[in-house]
């Protein structure tokens, strides 16, 4: 095992500062939401959602039941077998939705843009976005899913692959987003134009990805846990 926490409760601006975190992550979660905030602006469903995900997250947030919220550290070593908590499956369950869906979707919307010239990114997101999601949501009911597993045991290597994620795709959903709004003041053809947009996502996903998957990028390396291995540390079950 290797003991990767020494301290015996979390500070509180530690803990406050993970609670917009999980405001952003459930705030985006709603897929068609997301998909008209970005392409017409907030409107009032924006505002209800936000004002009940701050509440909730707030109100999780100060009872310790938020991954970095909580008030004493869950996982102190890596390799330690604990039954994995509810909220952790649940926000990071969510959290891998948020990274996942929308850039799979975008991705297929580049390339088929780039072979047909239609932009169909806002249909996709309406068809793909929550059967993608319903696919996030089998993969932890089968516990594959990283940092939502039944298990604590393989944290040491499921957290680097989370942070690798994140690594990948914030850079490149911003800067599909900047090409987006920025496309227009290109000097370029609209085919040509599309052709930009799926290199610069390539491009940017791609580096980010290779710097992750070799351990250069914060959080990312990964740690495993020798097969056969057992913890003989004693399992707690709360927090």
């Amino acid at each position: 095992m290797k003991k990767v926490v020494e301290r015996e409760k979390n500070k509180n601006y530690y803990r406050v500062l993970h609670v917009p975190i999980w405001i952003w992550v459930f705030w985006i979660l709603p897929g068609h939401l997301t998909a008209a905030l970005y392409a017409h602006g907030p409107d009032r469903r924006h505002w209800i959602w936000l004002a009940i995900v701050i509440a909730v997250c707030i109100w999780r947030g100060f009872a310790g039941r938020l991954p970095g919220g909580e008030i004493r550290p869950y996982i102190t070593h890596y390799g330690e077998p604990k039954p994995n908590l509810w909220y952790r499956v649940v926000c990071y369950t969510a959290a891998w939705i948020d990274l996942l869906v929308p850039f799979t979707i975008n991705l297929i919307g580049l390339t088929i843009n780039f072979f047909t010239g239609r932009w169909i990114i806002n249909e996709l997101f309406t068809k793909l976005y929550y059967p993608l999601a319903a696919v996030v949501v089998i993969a932890t009911v089968l516990d594959f899913t990283p940092r939502a597993a039944r298990s604590t045991r393989n944290e040491g290597a499921e957290k680097g692959w989370f942070y690798v994620a994140v690594w990948t795709v914030v850079p490149t959903q911003l800067a599909g987003w900047a090409m987006w709004r920025l496309g227009k003041y290109f000097d370029l053809s609209t085919a040509s134009l599309g052709h930009l947009r799926l290199a610069t996502f390539l491009i940017v996903a791609g580096g980010f990805f290779t710097l992750g998957l070799l351990g250069k990028l914060p959080r990312s390396p990964r740690y495993h846990i020798p097969e056969g291995v057992i913890s003989d540390m004693p399992v707690s079950a709360g927090a």
